[in-house]
């Protein structure tokens, strides 16, 4: 898993017939203080998620396809499972 931001829709004319009805975002991953890092994927929203919001990534394939599908075994590798409404950090 791993903390996100929202920096873009992808919009694809063609796709898996499994992706149907699904968006698929662009995000960026964040350190726990807000802070942008390197690393950028597309996920499949699962919880209508949008641009600018901080989210959950779920990274293994099997949870990634059920949650962004509802089903198991669809190709996918990165899902957002989730909108994050607050940080608290233990200092």
């Amino acid at each position: 898993m791993l903390l996100a931001r929202v920096i873009g829709n992808i919009v694809a004319t063609q796709k898996n017939q499994r992706y149907e009805g699904s968006r698929i975002m662009l995000c960026r991953q964040i350190t726990p203080e807000g802070e942008d890092m390197d690393y950028t994927c597309l996920a499949l929203d699962a919880v209508d998620a949008g641009e600018g919001d901080i989210v959950v990534i779920a990274q293994e394939g099997w949870s990634a396809s059920t949650a962004a599908t509802g089903r198991p075994g669809a190709a996918i590798d990165s899902a957002i499972v989730g909108v994050v409404d607050q940080i608290d950090l233990l200092k």
